[in-house]
Order: C-alpha cells, then sequence, then structure tokens
C-alpha cells in the first residue's frame, strides 16, 4: 500500500507530464495533423462509449443568426436549472419581461422523462485568432450538449426533444415582452434608420374577465380563439394560411380598442397597427405584412375611411354618373398629391376572404342540411357578427 504522500506525489507528477505533453503537442504538432488526431480521437471514444451526445449550438455556422432552438432549450432549462444547477447564470434579455436564470459555463443539470434520465451540459468553446494588424482576438461559442444512452436513441429524438422545444417556445412567449408596432413612412425603410416598423412596449392592462360584454358571446370568442391557436396542423391539411380575421365595428368608445388588447392579452400576441394611410401602394403593404412576426396581430383602424373600397361596388352606370367629377378631381390633386395619395385596393385579401366566406357558408349549409333533413331552410346567421 502506498502512502497518501507517495500517492500524491505520483499525482502530482502525472498531471505534470501530462500538461507539459500537451503543452508540446499545442506548440509543435501541425493543426492539419491534429485535426486528423482529434478526429479519429473522437470515433474511437465513439466506438467504445455507450452513450450518444447532441450538440446545440448557440448560433448558426451558415446564417450567423442566433439560434432559436438553442433559446428554447435554455427557457427549458431554466427551471430545473434554478433547483438543482450549483452555478447559475443571469440574463436579462431586451425582449424578455424578466431575469432569465440558465446554467452557467461547464455547469450540468439532469432531466428525467418517461422513467429515462438525460443530461445537459452547458459549454463554450473560446477559439484565438489574429488579425490582419496583429491583434489577437478571442471568439466564444457556446453551446449545450445533450447526453443520452444509445438504447433510447428513438425515444429522446423522436419524442423528447420535440417536447424541449415546443416546452421552451411556449416558456419564452410567456416571458418576452410584448410590443406594440406602428409602420414608418417609406423613407424610413432602412436599417441605420428606424425601419419599417416602430415599437414600443405593450403593457394594455384589458382582458377578457374584465370586458364588458354579453358572458355568452365573450366565451364563444374565448373559445374560438382557443380553437383557431391548436388548429395549425388543420389549416396547414386543407392548405389553409393560418390566420383568424375580425370585424369590429361601432361608434367611438363602444370597446373595439379594448376588445383588440385584450385578445392580444389572452394570446400573448404581438400588435401591428397598420396605418393605411402612409401606405402608397399594395406592393409596399405586402413589404409590411412579411416583416411581421409570426403569432402577432395585426390591426387595421377605420379601414372604411383610409380606403375607397366601395368604389369597386358601384354599378357601370354609377360610374359613368361620377367619371366627370373624378376626372375634374384629379385635374385639381395632380402635382400636388401626386406620389401621396394612397393607391392600396386591398383586392388579394378582400378576395381570400370572400372566398373564404363562401367556404364557410357552404360547408355550415351542407351541416345544418344533414341535421334538418331535406325540405327544411339550411342557412346558417353568425349570431356574434363576426367573422
Amino acid at each position: 500500500m502506498l502512502e497518501t504522500g507517495a500517492i500524491w506525489g505520483l499525482t502530482g507528477t502525472t498531471v505534470t507530464s501530462l500538461m507539459f505533453i500537451w503543452a508540446m503537442y499545442s506548440q509543435y504538432v501541425p493543426r492539419h495533423l491534429r485535426v486528423y488526431v482529434e478526429k479519429y480521437a473522437y470515433k474511437i471514444i465513439g466506438w467504445l462509449s455507450s452513450y450518444v451526445h447532441i450538440k446545440f449550438t448557440e448560433q448558426n455556422e451558415e446564417s450567423l443568426k442566433r439560434s432559436e432552438n438553442y433559446d428554447a432549450i435554455r427557457n427549458y432549462l431554466s427551471t430545473n436549472s434554478a433547483a438543482h444547477a450549483k452555478r447559475l447564470k443571469a440574463d436579462e434579455s431586451k425582449n424578455s419581461k424578466s431575469l432569465v436564470l440558465s446554467m452557467d459555463d461547464h455547469e450540468e443539470v439532469e432531466d428525467e422523462v418517461e422513467g429515462v434520465k438525460v443530461k445537459w451540459y452547458s459549454n463554450v468553446k473560446v477559439t484565438q485568432t489574429q488579425s490582419n494588424y496583429g491583434r489577437n482576438t478571442s471568439d466564444e461559442r457556446r453551446f449545450f450538449t445533450l447526453t443520452f444512452h444509445k438504447r433510447h436513441r428513438g425515444m429522446i429524438i423522436d419524442t423528447y426533444l420535440a417536447h424541449v422545444l415546443r416546452k421552451g417556445k411556449e416558456i419564452g412567449l410567456r416571458n418576452r415582452e410584448r410590443k406594440l408596432y406602428t409602420n414608418n413612412s417609406t423613407e424610413e425603410w432602412y436599417p441605420w434608420m428606424a425601419g419599417k416598423w416602430s415599437n414600443v412596449p405593450f403593457h394594455h392592462p384589458a382582458t377578457f374577465e374584465t370586458l364588458a360584454m354579453d358572458p355568452e358571446k365573450k366565451e364563444g370568442i374565448k373559445k374560438d380563439l382557443i380553437k383557431f391557436i391548436k388548429g395549425k396542423d388543420y389549416y396547414k391539411k386543407v392548405g389553409k394560411p393560418w390566420k383568424r380575421g375580425y370585424l369590429l365595428f361601432g361608434p367611438p368608445g363602444t370597446g373595439k380598442s379594448t376588445m383588440i388588447s385584450a385578445i392580444a392579452n389572452f394570446l400573448h400576441y404581438d400588435v401591428y397597427d397598420l396605418e393605411l394611410t402612409t401606405v402608397k401602394n399594395n406592393s409596399e403593404l405586402k413589404k409590411l405584412l412579411l416583416d411581421t412576426t409570426s403569432k402577432s396581430i395585426i390591426v387595421i383602424e377605420d379601414i372604411d375611411c383610409s380606403l375607397d373600397l366601395t368604389g369597386q361596388r358601384k354599378t357601370k352606370k354609377e360610374e359613368d354618373e361620377d367619371g366627370e367629377e373624378k376626372k375634374e378631381a384629379e385635374k385639381k390633386s395632380k402635382g400636388e398629391g401626386d406620389g401621396k395619395q394612397s393607391k392600396v385596393t386591398l383586392s388579394g385579401e378582400m378576395a381570400e376572404e370572400e372566398e373564404k366566406n363562401k367556404a364557410e357558408k357552404e360547408e355550415k349549409k351542407k351541416k345544418d342540411k344533414k341535421i334538418k333533413g331535406p325540405g327544411e331552410n339550411g342557412d346558417v346567421f353568425d349570431k356574434n357578427g363576426v367573422e
């Protein structure tokens, strides 16, 4: 039996020798040769090990953007990390309304799903690079590593990872600070200026519980919203865009804006307030809509006052009668409002909504005829007055 002093002496000598060998290896072995050595070393370790390792990087290698999957995993592990990790890191994200607790670098936590234990490791890789001016700069790349036994590969890849990403995105959606966006004029559509949209934090207190409304209609709208947010797969299956429209009408002060705020708080969505009078044509409108984020509400207020939508429904006789008046008005306004008058028609959006309404009415008629039988009136009217 070796004494304690001898054991410590042998350990110190071994560690010193390994450090010396590693320093010589890093300094004198060419980089391309080290790549081959490390490559085959990892292969040998993989053959001998019974565990599978999955790496999730903080940034996408191709686009250099922050990975959404990395943020979702961090959100998912935040609760587990706060309860079990010994070293935590508190991040104050600009899009979050509260502190985000996550594992510190080189920390690990354990998770369990269906009786299977997995481990998450938080790692950071620091690379030293030398610029053309001789300066040494360091680059930090963080990543999570998921480790599990290879016998559970199918369950982890098919079920567990989807569960982690889904829960992480839900947590991020609840914790993020929601925004109220307003569209800017075309002159500000540049990266160094305001961009297409300006935003402020959205803190409206309206909820369905505080909304003064008929309880039956209120519950009907809530059920419709829940059905919508759970129907993404259905919309994809039938080949329709995943969106829902509501038409709110009434005099000022009747609660239209409050209803929108209550819906936004109920769904945890951002709000885009689209002012059509600053949009010149349909092309600009499409660019604005493409620049919005998913899971958001687009509000178009006073749509009947912003655009001349009723002109498309006029008969040929009415058009001929108004033709002369329009020509005179155009002559007067030419030169003054040229290029400033909005030419948005919403033709594509209105045609799509009209087609959707027809399809929904036909489907309701078919269902109602099946219930009532032949010879009875099968028309169905929406008692809520909203789409």
